[in-house]
């Protein structure tokens, strides 16, 4: 396996491998795919820690791994995007030896992690099921007071081709709620908004945005559509005023 096996501008999109067909209820000894929360382990799923205590070895990235290493006697493979893959290779023998494997993610899978359980499915060649978490999105939501019902979620925090994400967005501004998570840092609150506008987003809108819910340095700021809009452009840490651990909401008018 190779990282041109993931070139997500040409496809394959492991994506969609995860979303390629129900779970089976009755898989034996499945790897679980865990959504750890927003990091606040307060957050965390008993079922969720349940399948990270019981397994034989735990992949995911570093910085997720690290805060539920203390949570399991379990080897722990840690990796970046650059050996994500050589990581998740380590981690299927390791499953096809026999032992209980568990991967694990910020937030919950189903919110923005399709993509690496797709990898992680490909990789292990097994049924993968999926223990759902806390997303930040939840937490955004029920600050904001912007029912899931009432909104239009997208995520914006993947590879790949956007425009279909962000039509969603140009098309729902000011008649829904907007629940979104930016990518970092080239679609940021400042770039969502600006392209919000663009589409006849009413300059006025509510616009939230939330850093790193549920830590001890949370933060919010309240503006508007055409305050954040002013600052729209770059693609670095340093074009932004805000964090990558951010989630975007407008509100409808």
């Amino acid at each position: 396996m190779s990282s041109d096996d993931y070139d997500l501008d040409s496809g394959p999109d492991p994506a969609d491998l995860a979303a390629g067909a129900p779970e089976d209820p009755d898989a034996d000894r499945p790897v679980h795919a865990v959504g750890i929360g927003p990091g606040n382990l307060d957050f965390l799923t008993p079922r969720g820690e349940q399948a990270i205590r019981e397994a034989d070895v735990v992949v995911g990235f570093e910085t997720v791994v690290d805060f539920i290493a203390d949570r399991t006697d379990a080897d722990l493979l840690t990796c970046g995007y650059r050996d994500e893959l050589d990581t998740l290779e380590a981690f299927a023998e390791r499953v096809a030896d026999g032992e209980r494997g568990t991967a694990v993610a910020m937030g919950d899978p189903n919110h923005s992690g399709y993509q690496f359980v797709g990898k992680v499915q490909r990789a292990v060649d097994r049924p993968v099921r999926i223990v759902p978490g806390i997303s930040s999105l939840q937490l955004a939501a029920s600050r904001a007071r912007t029912p899931m019902e009432d909104t239009t979620f997208v995520t914006l925090h993947k590879s790949g081709d956007l425009s279909a994400d962000l039509d969603r967005l140009r098309s729902d501004v000011g008649d829904r709620h907007l629940l979104v998570l930016p990518r970092p840092f080239d679609l940021m609150p400042e770039d969502i908004a600006a392209e919000l506008l663009d589409a006849g987003g009413d300059p006025e809108l509510p616009a939230l945005v939330y850093e790193r819910l549920t830590h001890d340095d949370e933060a919010r700021t309240a503006t508007t559509l055409g305050d954040l809009a002013q600052d729209a452009g770059g693609d670095s840490r340093d074009d932004t005023r805000f964090s990558d651990l951010s989630v975007f909401v407008v509100r409808r008018e």
